[in-house]
Protein backbone atom coordinates (compact mmCIF):
# COMPACT_ATOMS: atom_id res chain seq x y z
CA UNK A 1 0.00 0.00 0.00
CA UNK A 2 1.30 3.46 -0.90
CA UNK A 3 2.19 5.91 1.82
CA UNK A 4 -0.40 8.62 2.40
CA UNK A 5 0.30 11.99 0.82
CA UNK A 6 0.98 14.85 3.17
CA UNK A 7 0.56 18.56 2.53
CA UNK A 8 3.90 20.39 2.50
CA UNK A 9 5.08 23.94 1.94
CA UNK A 10 8.48 24.77 0.44
CA UNK A 11 10.69 27.67 1.48
CA UNK A 12 9.21 29.79 -1.36
CA UNK A 13 5.67 29.23 -0.05
CA UNK A 14 4.45 26.71 -2.64
CA UNK A 15 2.11 24.07 -1.23
CA UNK A 16 2.08 20.54 -2.61
CA UNK A 17 1.30 16.96 -1.62
CA UNK A 18 3.97 14.23 -1.43
CA UNK A 19 3.97 10.64 -0.22
CA UNK A 20 7.75 10.12 -0.27
CA UNK A 21 10.45 11.54 1.98
CA UNK A 22 11.80 13.57 -0.97
CA UNK A 23 11.79 17.26 -0.08
CA UNK A 24 11.89 18.72 -3.60
CA UNK A 25 9.00 21.01 -4.47
CA UNK A 26 7.38 20.16 -7.83
CA UNK A 27 6.47 23.82 -8.45
CA UNK A 28 10.08 24.94 -7.87
CA UNK A 29 11.31 22.09 -10.07
CA UNK A 30 9.17 23.33 -12.97
CA UNK A 31 10.28 26.93 -12.44
CA UNK A 32 13.96 25.95 -12.30
CA UNK A 33 13.96 23.49 -15.22
CA UNK A 34 16.69 24.41 -17.72
CA UNK A 35 15.57 25.05 -21.29
CA UNK A 36 18.78 23.79 -22.91
CA UNK A 37 21.65 21.44 -22.25
CA UNK A 38 21.59 17.84 -21.16
CA UNK A 39 19.85 18.60 -17.85
CA UNK A 40 16.80 19.90 -19.74
CA UNK A 41 16.25 16.42 -21.21
CA UNK A 42 16.12 14.64 -17.85
CA UNK A 43 13.39 13.98 -15.32
CA UNK A 44 13.31 16.11 -12.17
CA UNK A 45 14.74 13.36 -9.92
CA UNK A 46 17.65 12.76 -12.31
CA UNK A 47 18.27 16.48 -12.80
CA UNK A 48 18.23 17.07 -9.03
CA UNK A 49 20.69 14.20 -8.49
CA UNK A 50 23.16 15.74 -10.94
CA UNK A 51 22.79 19.24 -9.51
CA UNK A 52 23.29 17.87 -5.98
CA UNK A 53 26.51 16.17 -7.13
CA UNK A 54 27.72 19.27 -9.00
CA UNK A 55 27.38 17.63 -12.43
CA UNK A 56 26.00 20.47 -14.54
CA UNK A 57 27.97 20.09 -17.78
CA UNK A 58 28.61 17.18 -20.12
CA UNK A 59 32.32 17.77 -19.60
CA UNK A 60 31.89 17.03 -15.90
CA UNK A 61 29.59 14.10 -16.70
CA UNK A 62 32.35 12.57 -18.83
CA UNK A 63 34.60 12.26 -15.77
CA UNK A 64 32.28 9.58 -14.31
CA UNK A 65 31.72 5.94 -15.27
CA UNK A 66 28.24 4.67 -16.10
CA UNK A 67 28.37 2.59 -12.93
CA UNK A 68 29.10 5.67 -10.80
CA UNK A 69 26.24 7.59 -12.41
CA UNK A 70 23.78 4.74 -11.87
CA UNK A 71 24.61 4.73 -8.15
CA UNK A 72 23.20 8.24 -7.77
CA UNK A 73 19.75 8.43 -6.20
CA UNK A 74 17.30 9.47 -8.91
CA UNK A 75 19.28 8.05 -11.85
CA UNK A 76 18.13 4.86 -13.53
CA UNK A 77 18.97 2.91 -16.67
CA UNK A 78 16.31 4.83 -18.62
CA UNK A 79 18.45 8.00 -18.29
CA UNK A 80 21.51 6.45 -19.94
CA UNK A 81 20.47 6.85 -23.61
CA UNK A 82 19.89 10.61 -23.13
CA UNK A 83 23.17 10.96 -21.26
CA UNK A 84 25.14 9.03 -23.89
CA UNK A 85 23.58 11.11 -26.68
CA UNK A 86 24.47 14.35 -24.87
CA UNK A 87 28.06 13.17 -24.43
CA UNK A 88 28.33 12.06 -28.09
CA UNK A 89 27.08 15.46 -29.31
CA UNK A 90 30.20 16.98 -27.72
CA UNK A 91 32.53 14.16 -28.82
CA UNK A 92 32.73 12.80 -25.26
CA UNK A 93 31.94 9.52 -23.52
CA UNK A 94 31.67 8.12 -20.03
CA UNK A 95 34.96 7.41 -18.27
CA UNK A 96 36.11 3.80 -18.72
Amino acid sequence: MAAPKTLRTCSKGHTYYKSSSCTSCPVCNKENKPTEGFLAKLSSPARNAFIHEGITTVETLSTFTEKEILKLHGIGPASLPNLKAALEEKGLAFKE
